[in-house]
């Protein structure tokens, strides 16, 4: 099992329109073989110290997959490749951590 954290820094004035894009393409990444999860978030103002800023132009996709061989081929389906069209211009970054149940 691994987990991944999807960050994108969004360019202003972007984050709606790149959350309308995300959202529709969700149920094809949920029904890959592998998926065990697949969630937008965007950061919540909890006012607990350790929370320093909220980032309103950014986007975090918590995955779940079964293994990296899942991930890999997720990342090469045509939904994926539409979404990433879909959304070009919109992102100033993006990074993957990629992490595992110690």
């Amino acid at each position: 099992m691994i987990y991944v954290l999807a960050t994108s820094e969004l360019n202003d004035g972007c984050r709606e329109k790149f959350l309308e894009i995300l959202k529709a393409n969700v149920p094809n990444v949920i029904a890959e073989k592998g998926c065990v999860m697949y969630v937008p978030c965007v950061d919540f103002p909890s006012g607990l110290s350790a929370q320093k800023v909220v980032r309103e132009n950014v986007v975090t996709i918590l995955e779940g997959w079964e293994s990296l061989d899942h991930l890999m081929a997720h990342l090469k389906t045509a939904h994926m490749a539409d979404f990433r069209a879909k959304v070009a211009g919109m992102r100033k970054s993006s990074t993957l951590n990629v992490v595992t149940p110690a």
